[in-house]
């Protein structure tokens, strides 16, 4: 009987390691499978990384040449800037000299003139233009025009000249 209980015993052991085994057998082809699974997703995975990383660096080059592109050309504004400033001074400059020179010519022809006569003409101008005219005159002839003024007007134009260049209407601002 002990015999009979040892050979049954080794039956139902054998048994179970015959059935552990194919089991074993099962699960290593499912795994398998996994395995692939697992290594296709890695490759597609790497593959998108690739792609990704190579888009990347395409627009990061892009980027960097706009940005050359646009130092560029604002480098170009700034040296157009710097020009128009220039001849913005230059041009300001000539007008000076121009305002300079008409007003020298017009002080010339009030020194010429006889007193009547450019008294006649101040009175008719509004009193900034005749204190304009007046300012560049010498003194002595500012006050023989003067005399042959109307008084009213003399004193309009004499309060200007008192408040100095630049000579302005009454209702605008001095600059």
């Amino acid at each position: 009987m002990k015999r009979l209980w040892i050979v049954a015993l080794s039956t139902l052991l054998y048994a179970e390691t015959i059935d552990c085994t194919k089991v074993f057998e099962e699960r290593k082809s499912e795994l398998l499978k996994e395995v692939e699974k697992i290594d296709e997703a890695r490759q597609s995975f790497e593959a998108l990384q690739a792609a990704t990383n190579a888009l990347f660096e395409k627009q990061k080059a892009s980027l960097k040449a706009k940005e050359a592109e646009l130092a560029k050309t604002k480098e170009a504004i700034e040296e157009k800037e710097r020009r128009i400033a220039s001849m913005l001074d230059e041009n300001k400059k000539l007008l000076e000299l121009v305002e300079a020179k008409k007003s020298e010519k017009v002080d010339e022809t009030y020194v010429k003139m006889k007193d009547g006569a450019a008294a006649a003409i101040i009175e008719k101008l509004p009193p900034h233009e005749g204190a304009s005219i007046l300012f560049g005159l010498p003194a002595k002839k500012i006050s023989q025009i003067f005399a042959k003024m109307n008084p009213q007007t003399a004193s309009e134009i004499t309060q200007r000249l008192k408040k100095g260049p630049p000579f302005v209407e009454d209702n605008q601002t001095k600059e």
